[in-house]
């Protein structure tokens, strides 16, 4: 049996609203033909996905497998469209996605050394959409920091950098050479949504104020809503007078990774992977070379 594609994305619009109605308003298609599609859908797995009764719509315990599977499936497909598109028009383009303090020339000089007629693109990413850019193809591999939603993915890990402690300039450990966990106890925590970038060794990993991007969780800590953490490398990006970095060697380092979608069968994304492997050390020298370079931080 062949998953038709158009009948899981109806699948994943009423599973993500739990309301056919919303459903079919959202997909520009009758009510009672989204329902048709997702019986017949229910028909080609042999599953029931819904609970349909008076109290509304639920998901089911194959519906709920299907809706984890999904996400990265249609996210293949759509990066399969990208990549013929442009290999239509011709071009011989590799998307490396970064995050903000990863150096990705090194890796990319050494690429272009061995594939001199291929233009690498760079994209920078945020934390919660690093693993979705390569799913759907906009980069077709990724410099990323960890933790990550790996489902999907194929993640290779490269270097570790040190973690610093995000305090506000008036803070009062703010300018000392170090800090503990037990230095920070009680202090309300900004960090990014979604309980996978949370890695396990941060203080208070359930509780605090919840944001998207570095630059949001840095205004909150300079407003004194919270602490935080960035690797060592992202604060000469971020230098700001309202804000200190403070070494924190009790939590485990960074890691930072290349990653790649699962589903991707690609000799340039494996030769970009080769080039980042070998060059990983240089790569860590220069992030932490120029966290530095501007003076104590």
């Amino acid at each position: 049996m062949d998953l038709d594609l158009r009948k899981l994305r109806y699948f994943v619009a009423v599973a993500d609203r739990l309301h056919f109605g919303r459903a079919a308003d959202e997909l520009h298609i009758a009510q009672p033909a989204l329902s048709r599609q997702i019986r017949a859908l229910e028909q080609d797995l042999g599953a029931s996905l819904f609970i349909r009764d008076s109290h509304g719509v639920a998901l089911t315990e194959a519906g709920r497998q299907l809706l984890d599977d999904a996400g990265p499936l249609l996210a293949s497909a759509h990066a399969v469209r990208r990549r013929v598109s442009v290999a239509a028009r011709g071009g011989r383009r590799l998307a490396v996605g970064f995050r903000t303090g990863i150096p990705v020339i090194p890796a990319a000089r050494a690429f272009e050394a061995q594939h001199p007629d291929v233009v690498v693109d760079v994209q920078r990413m945020e934390w919660d959409d690093q693993a979705q850019m390569l799913l759907d193809g906009r980069v077709d591999v990724g410099y990323v920091r960890l933790p990550i939603d790996e489902t999907g993915l194929r993640v290779t890990p490269l270097y570790t950098e040190p973690l610093m402690v995000v305090l506000p300039a008036g803070h009062r450990l703010a300018g000392k050479e170090e800090v503990t966990e037990a230095d920070l106890a009680g202090e309300p925590l900004v960090w990014h949504a979604g309980p996978s970038t949370q890695p396990t060794r941060r203080p208070h990993p359930d509780s605090g104020l919840r944001v998207r991007g570095v630059e949001e969780k840095l205004e909150h800590v300079a407003a004194g809503r919270g602490i935080s953490f960035v690797g060592r490398s992202e604060t000469v990006f971020y230098s700001r007078p309202d804000i200190s970095y403070v070494p924190i060697p009790e939590l485990e380092p960074d890691q930072v990774c290349l990653a790649v979608a699962a589903s991707r069968t690609s000799p340039l994304a494996d030769d970009f992977l080769t080039a980042a492997r070998a060059t990983a050390e240089i790569t860590a020298e220069c992030g932490n070379y120029e966290a530095y370079s501007g003076g104590p931080v």
